[in-house]
């Protein structure tokens, strides 16, 4: 019984620390965001339409040089074409709004005093909350539904940065989306694919 008070004791110090270890951050900043549409034996890119993003996460270490990052994301996403592509008579843009969970494995590269380089990589899940498109001087505002598309997106981040000492960031990142955004579409995807750079600080 002794042992086992003892052994109770030692976990309960273990996830004592772990969450004395856990630190909060905020990051924001630009994201440069395409589509990817493909339909039988074509694919397209589209345009880049800039866009900005917002996130609040945890960071919680997991091993030596290893944390788990959860966090809650307001992401811009979407893209634009000219006018002159596949018939258009004006440019268009779309830019859908998400909420999104990301959960990132993150490894630290310490530099010295000054901080230390990360690399990341993990899942997100997002939920669509406003769509605006435009063609030309005509813009119109609704949900993922009434413009046809998926509510539901899903894919992998890559991210990398910089990490002061005193707790400021400079990062990048890349999110792949998987999911087919089309609701009623046959034969063809549409999927986010989104560049980012931003700062933030981790308290």
């Amino acid at each position: 019984m002794k042992r086992k008070l003892l052994s109770i004791a030692a976990a309960l110090c273990f996830i004592a620390g772990a969450k004395a270890q856990t630190s909060y951050g905020i990051k924001a900043g630009l994201n440069f965001a395409k589509f990817k549409v493909s339909g039988g034996n074509l694919s397209y890119t589209s345009d880049a339409t800039t866009s900005f993003y917002v996130t609040g996460y945890a960071d919680i270490p997991v091993a030596s040089s290893f944390s788990l990052q959860p966090g809650v994301s307001l992401q811009g996403k979407g893209g634009k074409a000219s006018a002159g592509e596949f018939g258009l008579e004006k440019d268009t843009k779309d830019n859908l709004m998400y909420v999104e969970v990301p959960v990132n494995l993150v490894y630290y590269i310490p530099t010295g005093e000054a901080g230390k380089f990360f690399l990341g990589a993990g899942p997100y899940a997002g939920f669509g909350v406003h769509v605006k498109s435009s063609q030309g001087n005509f813009s119109e505002s609704g949900s993922f539904g009434d413009a046809g598309l998926k509510t539901f997106d899903a894919g992998l981040n890559f991210l990398g940065g910089y990490k002061f000492t005193n707790g400021f960031l400079i990062n990048a990142g890349y999110g792949l989306g998987l999911t087919n955004m089309y609701k009623d579409i046959e034969g063809a995807t549409s999927k986010n694919r989104v560049f980012s750079v931003g700062v933030g600080f981790q308290f």
